[in-house]
């Protein structure tokens, strides 16, 4: 057998073991993990599943989590390996991103992970930050090199973007970069929020179509605190719908719930059109007030959906125009 195929039967066979090379204690986030020292290492990050310890910069990483690899790609950082959540094809990123990469990394699955795949990148860190949670998957990729999954008490992928991104640029040794970057997009909000002051504290339903069915977005979803960083509010009636998630279905003889003072439906890998076709939706209280935005265009569903900061600078510039004329005045 030749070197490299023993090396990476012996990091599988530890993955499928959950043998975890990473601190196993708990303890409370700080700041989403920065370090003082820009990067200086070695550096230990708090998650949900204790302190992961990184002995020295990474050279080959792994982008598991939603968005994790546009949030490297932004702090200079080039995955060998990544996750496209949003089946964009190609390198797996919005097109916002797409051009940082030298050469495309491997796809290596999102709720189904190829492990023996992730494994064979010999990866030195695994970024899974924005993800599902689940204990046997962080134990399984923690067996192959130290991975940093989600913050501490965070729902199914509930990490905001700025946890995110100091997780990872301090996990990249780039954190006074991050810090810079984070700046600049809180900056960015902040502009979009002056310019469009009709959006401030007005309360907003975000729908998805997916098949025959409709959902609704809940608090702790990327498109939702998108919304709540432009000053709205998620309709308390869709909150009670559910909770420790970031979506509930909803039948379509509810579809009513959706409307508030701005609701934002787009279809999940489909066609719009049905959607703008479909009475129930059209006769739902925001559609007749004219407080109903059906996104059409797939690339800004996706930049809505991100969550990252390369995606929400797109749907900034390309869609909270809209958002501001379809909101209810007063």
């Amino acid at each position: 057998m030749h070197e490299h195929a023993r090396r990476v039967g012996a990091l599988l066979g530890a993955a499928l073991l959950g043998l975890v090379l990473v601190g196993c204690g708990r303890s409370e986030p700080d700041s989403g993990g920065a370090a003082e020292d820009s990067g200086a290492f070695p550096v230990t990050i708090s998650t949900e599943f204790g302190e992961v310890r990184i002995p020295e910069r990474p050279e080959r990483v792994v982008a598991l989590g939603w968005s994790d690899a546009e949030a490297a790609l932004e702090l200079g950082v080039q995955p060998v390996g990544a996750s496209d959540w949003l089946d964009f094809g190609g390198n797996g990123v919005g097109p916002w991103s797409s051009d940082e990469y030298a050469e495309s990394p491997e796809l290596v699955g999102t709720n189904e992970i190829n492990y023996e795949a992730v494994a064979a990148l010999e990866p030195d860190l695994i970024l899974n930050t924005r993800s599902a949670g689940s204990a046997k998957t962080h134990s399984t990729l923690s067996g192959i090199a130290p991975t940093v999954g989600p913050p501490k008490d965070t729902v199914a992928y509930g990490t905001g973007w700025r946890e995110q991104l100091r997780m990872v640029s301090t996990a990249v040794g780039e954190q006074q970069r991050g810090e810079r970057l984070l700046a600049d997009t809180e900056r960015e909000l902040e502009r979009a929020v002056s310019d469009h002051p009709v959006l401030k504290g007005k309360t907003v339903g975000v729908g998805g179509h997916y098949g025959n069915g409709y959902g609704a977005y809940l608090g702790e979803d990327s498109r939702v605190r998108f919304m709540r960083e432009l000053g709205m509010r998620n309709k308390p009636e869709i909150d009670e719908l559910g909770s420790g998630g970031f979506y509930v279905d909803i039948s379509r003889e509810r579809l009513d719930v959706l409307s508030a003072d701005l609701t934002v439906v787009f279809a999940v890998n489909g066609d719009s059109g049905r959607l703008r076709a479909d009475p129930l939706l059209q006769r739902t209280r925001a559609a007749e007030a004219g407080n109903l935005v059906v996104i059409d265009d797939p690339q800004l569903v996706k930049a809505f959906s991100s969550g990252s900061v390369p995606g929400m600078r797109y749907a900034l510039r390309e869609v909270v125009p809209t958002f501001a004329e379809h909101t209810a005045e007063g």
